[in-house]
Parts: structure tokens; C-alpha cells; sequence
């Protein structure tokens, strides 16, 4: 469970970086978290919601048995339950986090405030949720015994698993907005404003501690590795092995594609993967994932 100091400074740093950030309506349907901000081919874009969503919610019950027994009979009746909404919501969330509902591009409208105040919320679950991720993360390096040939890496990717995307989207409805992907790189990414998740930021000083390399993975273009470096630094991190981004020949892959490649290539360079972190599950898939994997939570956006 997160400290209430952690969860203080990071709802402090959000609410900063909130303060100077533009909230605009988009008129186009594009994920810039797809392709990661770089514009790929229609066919790699998400135009449309995926059916499993909508039509999941519907099917939970919309109520419940109530029944008494006596010596005589067992009776019920049909009662409406007073947290219909709710279930329904975490039962979205739930499908999220599990990789079960996939391709799906909008939080559906019903669930907007509940992702809200997963997020934001008093005492914030999501943070709670972050915390214990990291936990189990930093038990999980402890308990290794490294080569001490200077090979063992860990791979980060960056979007809500070291910083966090947050002050954004919180003024897109928290993920309940299509994004329009010039305005996301205007106002947000190329501003390198992003703060860091201080769980997270914790666990990357403890690895360096240890004596991990670090690998940053992420599905940026190549184009902005300058203002990504520069974001990183501004949040806390330094001494990264590398800094891998989308190059040209990577625009049409899919997430989990083209990180595999990528993850192949350090395996080739001689490192070993004990670990890997992400948000996403196309972070944590696919082939040479590493020893061991962590999924942070992320009801806002999905990835392919």
C-alpha cells in the first residue's frame, strides 16, 4: 500500500503540471498512444469502438435476488442494486487490466467519473495499486543474485509506467476523449512536462542501486528523443544504457512487434532481461519479455 507522502508529492506534481495545461476538444479519432506519436497508416489506426465494450456492460444484471427463507418456503424478489453503476465499471476495469477487452478506444462515457476517481480520487487506488506493483517488483530484483559481468537489464517503457501522462488526459475526461494527435504533441509532449510516478521513480534509483541496466523502451517516434530525454532528466531519471524509440522502420508494426524486436536486440548485445515493466500488456507480450514481468495499471488508454 502506497505512503500517504507518496501519494501527497505525486497528486502535487500532477496538480501542477495540470494547471498549465490546454484542454481542447478533438475533432479526430487517433491514439497518438497507438502509433505513439507519430502518425502511422490508416490501417494501423483504431476508428471505431470496440463492440466488446458497450455490449459487456449491458449484459451485467442490472439486479439482484433478494430471498427469505422460513421453515415453510423460500421466497425472493427482483430488487434493483443500488451500485449498479459502480460494478459495472470496475467489471470494465477489470476486463482492462486482465488484457480480456482489447482494441478498444475510448473509456465508455458510463464510466468517465469512475476512472476519475480511480485515478484521483481521495486516497487514490490507482496510486495504491502503483505502489504495490513496485513493491513486489523491488522484492522480486532483491531476490536475484546478478551475473556481475554488468549484463543484467531491466526494461521500462515510459508512458504511465515511469511518468505519467496524467495532468493530460485528466483534461480529456481521463481517456473518455479521442485525441487529437497535434494537440498532444503541442501542448503536452513537446512542453517535456510530464512528472514522474514517484513509486516508480523510487524503484529506478534501486535497480541503478543494485547494479541493473536500464533499458527505456517506448513507442515515441525517434523524432522526439530530444524532448523525451529532456522530460526524463526534468522528472528525476539519469543514467539509462539506452533510450530505444521508434525508428522509420517501425511506423507500421504493431506495439508488440516492434518492442519484441527491440527487446531481441539488447538479448543479442549480450544483456539478460531479468525484469520488464510496463502499463500495457503489448509492453509485457509477444516474444523475449524477460525473466519476469510487472503490469501497472492504466484504465485511460490502450495500446496494440
Amino acid at each position: 500500500m502506497a505512503s500517504l507522502p507518496h501519494i501527497n508529492q505525486h497528486n502535487l506534481n500532477l496538480q501542477r503540471a495540470l494547471q498549465s495545461t490546454t484542454t481542447k476538444h478533438s475533432p479526430k479519432i487517433y491514439n497518438p498512444f497507438s502509433s505513439s506519436m507519430v502518425r502511422l497508416p490508416t490501417h494501423s489506426l483504431k476508428t471505431h469502438q470496440h463492440p466488446n465494450i458497450h455490449s459487456t456492460i449491458p449484459k451485467i444484471p442490472k439486479a439482484f435476488n433478494v430471498c427469505q427463507s422460513t421453515a415453510q418456503e423460500v421466497t425472493c424478489e427482483l430488487k434493483q442494486s443500488p451500485e449498479d453503476y459502480q460494478v459495472n465499471c470496475e467489471a470494465w476495469r477489470f476486463g482492462v487490466e486482465t488484457n480480456t477487452l482489447r482494441s478498444w478506444t475510448v473509456v465508455p462515457p458510463e464510466c468517465v467519473e469512475y476512472v476519475k476517481n480511480y485515478m484521483v480520487g481521495s486516497g487514490s487506488q490507482y496510486l495504491r495499486d502503483v505502489d504495490m506493483v513496485v513493491n513486489e517488483s523491488i522484492a522480486y530484483a532483491n531476490s536475484l543474485k546478478l551475473s556481475g559481468d554488468g549484463k543484467d537489464a531491466w526494461v521500462f517503457d515510459l508512458d504511465e509506467t515511469l511518468i505519467s501522462t496524467l495532468p493530460y488526459l485528466a483534461a480529456h475526461q481521463f481517456g473518455g476523449e479521442v485525441i487529437d494527435v497535434n494537440d498532444f504533441i503541442m501542448t503536452w509532449l513537446d512542453r517535456a512536462v510530464a512528472p514522474e510516478l514517484v513509486a516508480s521513480h523510487r524503484f529506478y534509483a534501486h535497480l541503478l542501486e543494485l547494479g541493473f541496466k536500464i533499458f527505456l523502451l517506448t513507442g515515441r517516434s525517434h523524432h522526439q528523443r530530444n524532448v523525451t530525454e529532456r522530460n526524463l532528466v526534468r522528472a528525476g531519471y539519469h543514467s539509462w544504457e539506452s533510450l530505444l524509440l521508434r525508428e522509420p522502420e517501425d511506423y507500421e508494426k504493431s506495439a508488440v512487434v516492434y518492442k519484441s524486436e527491440k527487446r531481441l536486440k539488447i538479448e543479442q548485445d549480450g544483456f539478460r532481461i531479468r525484469g520488464n515493466s510496463g502499463d500495457q500488456w503489448s509492453d509485457l507480450t509477444g516474444n523475449t519479455v524477460g525473466d519476469r514481468t510487472f503490469k501497472l495499471p492504466n484504465p485511460m488508454y490502450y495500446v496494440a
